[in-house]
C-alpha cells in the first residue's frame, strides 16, 4: 500500500510563494497520476491540479492556472506544488493523492473518488 506524506506549508504573505511536496512510498509511483487537493473547515474537499501518470498532461482548476504548477520527479517519487502569486483565498490545507487506475487515460481528474490513497495533509496559510 503506497503511504503519501504532503510537506511544505507554513505562513506566507499575500503574492509570496510556497512549494508544496508529496513523497511516495512503495512501488509503481509511475504508473499513477496525481493530484493536488484543499480544503477549508466545513466545506468540501476542491481539486486544485493534477499531472497524468507520464506527465504529458497537466490539468488546473481556473482559479489557480497561471499562478500554480504540479510537477513529478519519478525517480524520486515525489510530486510536487510551486504556487506563486498567493492568495487569501488560497488558504486551506492541502492534500495530495493518487489515482486509483493504473496508467489511467481518461479527462477527469477533478473528483476526490477517483483517488484512493491520500496524504495527511499540510497547512497552508496567507495572510499578511
Amino acid at each position: 500500500q503506497a503511504l503519501l506524506v504532503e510537506s511544505g506549508g507554513g505562513l506566507v504573505q499575500p503574492g509570496g510563494s510556497l512549494r508544496l511536496s508529496c513523497a511516495v512510498s512503495g512501488s509503481s509511483f509511475s504508473d499513477y497520476a496525481m493530484g493536488w487537493f484543499r480544503q477549508v473547515p466545513g466545506i468540501a474537499r476542491d481539486f486544485v491540479a493534477a499531472i497524468s501518470w507520464n506527465g504529458g498532461r497537466i490539468f488546473y482548476v481556473d482559479s489557480v492556472r497561471g499562478r500554480f504548477a504540479i510537477s513529478r520527479d519519478d525517480a524520486k517519487k515525489m510530486v510536487y506544488l510551486q504556487m506563486n502569486n498567493l492568495k487569501p483565498e488560497d488558504t486551506a490545507v492541502y492534500f495530495c493523492a493518487r489515482k486509483k487506475e493504473r496508467h489511467y487515460s481518461g479527462s477527469s481528474y477533478s473528483a476526490t473518488s477517483g483517488y484512493d490513497v491520500w496524504g495527511q495533509g499540510t497547512q497552508v496559510t496567507v495572510s499578511s
